[in-house]
């Protein structure tokens, strides 16, 4: 279609909102767009996913680049004694197009191969997106194990990925033949990309005017670190020497801060709500030379995920037939926990869920921290009171 900066046959589906024709690429390690195609675990994921649909509902002239998990996050089930059980089963995606690209990524020095695997926007409702896959006969097994696993336990492993992801990205837009406009790292996960477009422009000042950063960790402690000559040795930085690298970031001493590399490599950054914002800009107050840091408050895309009999009860102010429908909904759910707990719960009883990745700061006690609120909650009689824990952990 007219507009779109992505070549034939991978351009958009749609005609270009001439008010969103500037050219960008959005860098994820994980997408939840559907259920069915499980390259996510959480919200990071979630927020990508939709964040590509709601692009194409614009018409907006980007595209997606995230990695091929060969086996996902992983399967959750229960074992003989209902013990959460984990299981990698191997996925296979028919909808997903060979775009017949391969090229190499040196990663530990070592030459990687890299197919992309292309998504057309037709298939979800979402922007033209390319995923990337090193699970190929041409590697050994250590390479292809590099997209096996989303977010792998194995630390050297995910520096592999974060490379792949970037360099790699990098590198297939070069193959495109393409240079947007924009690049957006959602999360420092693809930062490598970075080091591959200065290497290619020599200039920090090329980089910066391309690049923007979505931060989501809201403590300082918590956002990826690496030992810098570990990254140095693995390819990281592609060819750019440690002593350019430093000059660029403006980090000394042995450990890397990926979100601080990729705060002061871009021109802008954005928390995921109001309060992060505040929070994010006062984490790196006592940092200097970083971007400025706004924030974009974090939200679904609502054509997918509202339920269009709740709202057209909701729009026509029918509250009766609102009611109903929730009801059928929540009976729905309550099938699922019988199935995986034996409980029966009670569809028009007041229903509180805890649902994310099960992670100890997402805080899933908290609800319990006022021991003898809690118990007066859920011995209510007159007004009960019914609450669900669901949660996936890392494996």
């Amino acid at each position: 279609m007219s507009g779109s900066f992505l070549p034939k046959p991978f351009s958009h589906a749609y005609e270009i909102d001439p008010k969103f024709s500037k050219s960008a690429v959005y860098f994820s390690c994980e997408f939840a767009i559907d259920q069915i195609f499980k390259i996510y675990s959480g919200g990071l994921g979630f927020l990508a996913g939709s964040h590509m649909r709601s692009a194409a509902a614009l018409r907006q002239n980007l595209c997606g680049i995230g990695m091929l998990w060969t086996y996902g996050y992983y399967d959750q089930a229960r074992g003989e004694e209902r013990e959460m059980a984990v299981q990698f089963r191997k996925k296979q995606y028919a909808f997903l197009q060979d775009t017949g690209i391969k090229f190499q990524v040196p990663v530990h020095g070592h030459p990687v191969w890299v197919k992309a695997m292309f998504l057309p926007g037709d298939i979800f409702g979402t922007v033209p997106m390319f995923f990337l896959t090193t699970d190929l006969e041409e590697n050994d097994h250590l390479s292809r194990a590099i997209t096996h696993r989303l977010y792998d336990n194995d630390p050297l492993r995910r520096i592999a990925q974060y490379i792949i992801l970037g360099a790699g990205g990098a590198r297939l837009l070069e193959e495109l033949g393409v240079d947007p406009e924009v690049w957006h790292l959602n999360e420092a996960h693809g930062l490598s990309a970075a080091f591959r477009v200065f290497e290619r422009t020599g200039s920090v000042d090329e980089v910066k005017k391309r690049f923007v950063f979505t931060t989501h960790t809201p403590e300082e402690a918590g956002n990826e670190k690496h030992d810098f000559k570990l990254l140095h040795d693995f390819t990281f930085f592609g060819n750019t020497p440690m002593d350019t690298v430093r000059g660029i970031t403006g980090i000394d001493g042995e450990v890397f801060n990926h979100s601080l590399a990729a705060l002061r490599l871009s021109h802008l950054s954005n928390a995921v709500s109001k309060l992060h914002g505040d929070v994010s800009r006062k984490m790196w107050e006592h940092y200097p030379n970083i971007c400025p840091i706004t924030h974009v408050t974090n939200a679904q895309n609502a054509r997918f995920w509202k339920d269009k009999g709740i709202e057209g009860s909701r729009l026509e102010g029918d509250i009766e037939t609102l009611k109903t429908r929730k009801r059928e909904l929540k009976a729905q759910l309550f099938q699922t926990v019988a199935n995986q707990t034996g409980k029966l719960f009670n569809p028009d009883a007041l229903t509180i869920v805890w649902a994310r990745r099960f992670a100890g700061y997402k805080r899933p006690d908290l609800i319990t921290r006022d021991i003898r609120l809690f118990r007066s909650l859920v011995n209510n009689n007159e007004r009960p009171v019914q609450i669900i824990w669901a949660g996936k952990p890392y494996p």
